[in-house]
């Protein structure tokens, strides 16, 4: 058994053939996919961070809105940039949408990727420490993030308030219970997963990661998983961590998948990114059958306990509930995820 959901990178584009042409467009079908994935029985709705993009950017508006349209999918992101957040805003955003969605909130968060612009987090006011790289300042905004969701209180209160106020130091408000353990890191290489064991967060490993061994995409993955899990077993942390992982993944049910998606099979891709060689898992197209044989090859949906489909967003949300409904129907089942 597998929890199943989406991943949206939530693209648009007034291009033709787009059915996603304005930044209104993209908000208003990703919660309307959402929905729809919902009642198809989907356990969760994801959405990708980007700034200064065609892109979703700014999730917490979006997953309170999703929040208060459905009632059981967890809603998440894949992942937010921790090099532009304030941690203490963000406590206030995440716990205000944690609690209009009821608790369903699965916050994925990372150093992130490359982005549009050079250094874009200057422009919104942050700046590594002297001695840290802006992966350090990612990790110490995650790390004020966790700590200030548990909720304890820190700040002294003004002795002549406007309101009256709890006995002792105060926290943030509002407070979602529950949220920290529902926190996820990105993790692009085996150290970084393990330091998200040691934070106790859960782990997100997406289509791409730091090429460590030369080996396949997804015997790369595998391994890093486990090394999360022995990272977390050593740390001796009381809940049992998830881990997800993000796959292209296409059934082929009728000619206008074919067109979009029959180009034959894929391979892994090597590359440089940053500096870093890095490797990009296939994705997988092939009639229900052969797509079958194919997943159970895969190691690393096989360590995994939750996987997120990216789905194509910009093909609107009709044909992604088609591509959503075509992977539950014909394809999970076989694999025991259903």
């Amino acid at each position: 058994m597998k929890s199943l959901g989406f991943l949206s990178f939530g693209h648009w584009s007034p291009e033709r053939g787009s059915q996603v042409k304005s930044a209104s467009d993209v908000l208003l079908q990703s919660i309307d996919l959402a929905v729809a994935a919902e009642e198809l029985g989907l356990d969760g709705a994801y959405y990708r961070v980007h700034h200064y993009a065609r892109q979703l950017a700014s999730p917490f508006p979006l997953l309170a809105a999703v929040g208060a349209r459905t009632s059981k999918i967890e809603i998440g992101t894949g992942v937010i940039d921790m090099r532009y957040e304030n941690p203490m805003y963000m406590v206030e955003d995440a716990g205000a949408a944690d609690l209009i969605a009821g608790g369903r909130l699965q916050l994925g968060i990372s150093r992130g990727s490359p982005e549009q612009v050079v250094d874009g987090w200057k422009h919104f006011g942050y700046a590594p420490a002297e001695g840290e790289s802006p992966a350090d300042m990612a990790r110490r905004h995650a790390a004020i993030f966790l700590q200030q969701l548990e909720g304890k209180g820190f700040a002294a209160p003004n002795p002549n308030p406007m309101f009256p106020n709890p006995p002792g130091l105060l926290r943030l408000e509002p407070h979602a219970p529950g949220l920290k353990d529902r926190i996820w890191w990105g993790a692009g290489s085996n150290a970084t997963a393990e330091w998200a064991a040691e934070m106790g967060m859960n782990l997100q490993s997406s289509t791409l990661k730091d090429d460590e061994t030369g080996e396949p995409f997804h015997i790369q993955q595998a391994k890093q998983i486990r090394a999360y899990r022995a990272r977390w077993a050593e740390m001796g942390h009381e809940r049992t961590p998830r881990v997800s992982v993000s796959r292209s993944i296409f059934a082929l049910m009728n000619d206008t998948d074919r067109m979009y998606f029959g180009r034959g099979k894929e391979r892994d891709q090597v590359g440089f990114i940053e500096k870093q060689r890095s490797i990009f898992g296939r994705g997988y197209a092939d009639e229900p059958d052969r797509l079958i044989e194919e997943l159970k090859k895969d190691e690393g949906i096989a360590e995994a306990d939750t996987l997120l489909l990216t789905v194509p967003n910009m093909l609107g949300v009709d044909y992604n509930a088609h591509v959503i409904e075509s992977i539950l129907t014909h394809v999970a089942p076989a694999l025991g995820w259903r």
